[in-house]
């Protein structure tokens, strides 16, 4: 199976539990989104995925078979520190770490010139990083993790601190190379970019995966709502809806003569008896199914329990277990 797959990792810092039973795939052609707070487990996984930490037990694998250093060699990774260096021309620098990967200079070449022409900096390959804005040397991070065509890209936080700009350009690389059939997970606060770029999104809390699925997935509920606007009192409304088995319903606050119709049992023929009712009363001017977004979803996984505490210097000289 072409995945990259997480296996049941675990990884403790003395008492402080930074991964548990960690369990997630991503398949080819696939953008993942990798959500969490901060101190929940999403760094720790990823530089165990890498090899940059060894988890305390689990496995990495990748096609069937437990990611080692030779298969690393064909994952592209953007860690959130980034590990640019300052000094160094955009151009030398990018082309010395496609050598790493074992590219030839020609190679190296030819793909740096690509992908800086891609994403936007291809005029900048003779400065010195140091002398780019942060939203550029984001934009060759990135390019750094591209340039070898890897066959997995892992990237930490890809989309900080940019410009809108920058984000549609790392978006489109990121769907660009999803279509190309290359597992593509990251890690992002951004929930409404997470929402709109990921086939399927894991929510982590306190190292553990809480949610797990498509948008779609995470949004299926037992009690279906909808919002409900009607030209009517909505008192009346409320009590022509009272009558109707299985839903309760309550005014929308911030939208005067709005209303939430919450069915409390499933039943496929709620929003047919719901419209009838209201049609009888007045014109419907909106009737339409309230769906959750990312954000909702990951405040109702965060707010089911507190992440335990954790002393955020320890954290961060802990390889920082985020």
């Amino acid at each position: 199976m072409n995945a990259l797959e997480i296996d049941h990792l675990n990884k403790a810092y003395g008492s402080l539990r930074a991964l548990t039973d960690l369990t997630f795939d991503v398949h080819a052609g696939e953008i993942f989104g990798f959500v969490g707070s901060n101190g929940a487990g999403k760094t720790t996984a990823m530089r165990i995925m890498l090899g940059v930490l060894a988890a305390d037990s689990g496995q990495v694998r990748w096609k069937g078979s437990e990611l080692d250093l030779e298969a690393r060699r064909r994952v592209g990774y953007m860690p959130e520190e980034r590990g640019l260096y300052p000094k160094m021309k955009v151009g030398e620098q990018l082309e010395f770490l496609a050598g790493l990967h074992g590219m030839s200079p020609t190679a190296a070449k030819g793909a740096v010139e690509h992908w800086t022409d891609r994403l936007g900096v291809g005029e900048r390959r003779g400065d010195d990083v140091e002398k780019l804005s942060l939203g550029n040397q984001q934009r060759v991070q990135l390019a750094a993790a591209l340039v070898h065509d890897p066959d997995v890209l892992v990237l930490d936080e890809p989309f900080s601190g940019l410009d809108p700009v920058a984000v549609d350009v790392m978006s489109g690389v990121l769907r660009e190379r999803a279509q190309a059939g290359v597992p593509v997970i990251f890690s992002s606060h951004q929930l409404e970019l997470v929402e709109r770029l990921c086939d399927r999104v894991g929510i982590v809390r306190a190292g553990r995966m809480e949610a797990l699925g498509s948008i779609d997935e995470l949004r299926a509920t037992d009690h279906p709502t909808w919002l409900l606007d009607v030209d009517a009192a909505p008192d009346a409304v409320m009590a022509s809806l009272a009558t109707l088995p299985g839903l309760t319903t309550t005014p929308v606050t911030e939208h005067p003569g709005q209303l939430h119709v919450v069915a409390t049992t499933r039943d496929a023929e709620a929003p047919r008896a719901i419209l009838r009712a209201a049609l009888e009363l007045g014109a419907v001017r909106e009737f339409s199914p309230v769906r959750p977004s990312l954000a909702d979803l990951f405040r109702g996984v965060v707010s089911a329990g507190e992440d335990p505490a954790v002393d955020p210097s320890a954290s961060d000289a802990k390889e920082g277990a985020r």
